[in-house]
């Protein structure tokens, strides 16, 4: 579908014609172009899990689930979630909380800790900086509360987005009531700004500064005051 284009002697990709077939990646004539994505069964994926099961046992941790979004993919979580429970392998599922509570139910006494994203409490700046509102994922969040699940309530702090003091209170007064066992607060960073790169898509916040130490020494205050046990990074 022509995503390729060759010019004096370079190669050019137009992404908005590539419907991501991976030909470009048999056809490239530097072999620059690879795929690194491959389908796996759950099987395969818990055989790497069981590899590292001597580093589980002597440091008491286990394996998380992450992605991208596991609960976009229910059936083969919960699958994995099955065998680690039959290998007695601590399971976490790091989560936006972006799903049907149904898809909650299939999976949550599987779990032996969630890893919940909490990023801006107001609604419409919620739709505006994450393209979702955040009604769902905060009744998602009470509901695994009241079923008396351990949580992790993670905040991503990000500069001019969620930051504010307004929004930090409302976020520890939200959670204040909840089953929250640590708040974890991780400061934005560009360590993702290469798989934009690589994939030739524009990474929109390449101007956004990291917070400083003392921004996050501020923030961990307000949460410590709420009585949270709270940690910078996680």
């Amino acid at each position: 579908n022509n995503a390729l284009n060759f010019k004096e002697g370079k190669v050019f990709k137009d992404r908005s014609r590539c419907s991501n077939c991976g030909r470009c990646t048999e056809v490239c004539p530097v072999m620059a172009m690879e795929k690194i994505e491959k389908e796996v069964s759950s099987e395969d994926v818990m055989k790497e899990v069981i590899k590292d099961r001597i580093f589980y046992e002597d440091s008491g941790g286990g394996v998380t689930f992450s992605g991208g979004e596991p609960l976009m993919q229910p059936d083969f979580l919960n699958e994995l979630l099955i065998m680690a429970k039959d290998e007695e392998i601590h399971a976490a599922v790091d989560t936006s909380g972006y799903a049907l509570w149904s898809v909650f139910e299939k999976i949550y006494d599987k779990v032996d800790l969630f890893l919940y994203d909490v990023k801006v409490m107001d609604n419409e700046k919620h739709k505006k900086y994450i393209g979702a509102p955040n009604d769902l994922i905060l009744e998602n969040l009470k509901k695994l509360s009241d079923i008396g699940a351990n949580i992790y309530a993670r905040i991503p702090i990000i500069l001019g987005i969620n930051d504010d003091e307004e929004n930090i209170i409302k976020t520890a007064e939200f959670l204040k009531p909840l089953n929250i066992l640590k708040v974890n607060l991780l400061p934005y960073h560009k360590i993702g700004i290469d798989k934009y790169n690589r994939l030739s898509i524009n990474y929109k916040l390449n101007e956004m500064p990291e917070p400083t130490d003392e921004k996050m020494k501020d923030v961990e205050k307000v949460f410590s005051e709420f009585g949270f046990n709270v940690k910078i990074g996680g």
